[in-house]
């Protein structure tokens, strides 16, 4: 019920901020390896960010709308190097060596890689 309320609560302030809302569906498995990264289940383009912590997202409010997490399905299992980690909003996201892993909302179709290297350099495409 908690998770209920804190996604219902962010797509509201998503839908509050006027933009597009871009959440990507909670998975059960972890994402794939493909062209040597990591993609989610629609071959987006995931990414990680050098502000986060192991274990732990940096990435929350406006940042999650423009880089929106790789969301965990509630009985889904961590494996390898593949772990969950909580957000500050209680969902679920998925962590590769404990580095959570993002979407890009400007990436358009599968294998853009535009967030590379934005913000100064703080986020890169999540490689094996």
């Amino acid at each position: 019920m908690l998770k209920s309320l804190a996604f219902s609560a962010f797509v509201a302030v998503a839908l509050a901020a006027g933009g597009a809302l871009a959440v990507e569906p909670a998975t059960m498995t972890p994402p794939m390896a493909k062209s040597g990264m990591f993609v989610n289940a629609k071959g987006m383009t995931l990414y990680t960010f050098d502000k986060d912590t192991p274990g732990k997202s940096a990435c929350n409010g406006q940042c999650a709308l423009n880089w929106p997490p790789a969301l965990v399905a509630d009985n889904a299992k961590g494996a390898g190097d593949w772990t969950i980690v909580v957000r500050d909003d209680g969902l679920k996201q998925w962590a590769y060596k404990g580095k959570p892993v993002y979407t890009w909302v400007k990436d358009a179709k599968a294998g853009d890689t535009t967030g590379d290297g934005f913000m100064n350099g703080a986020w890169h495409i999540a490689k094996p």
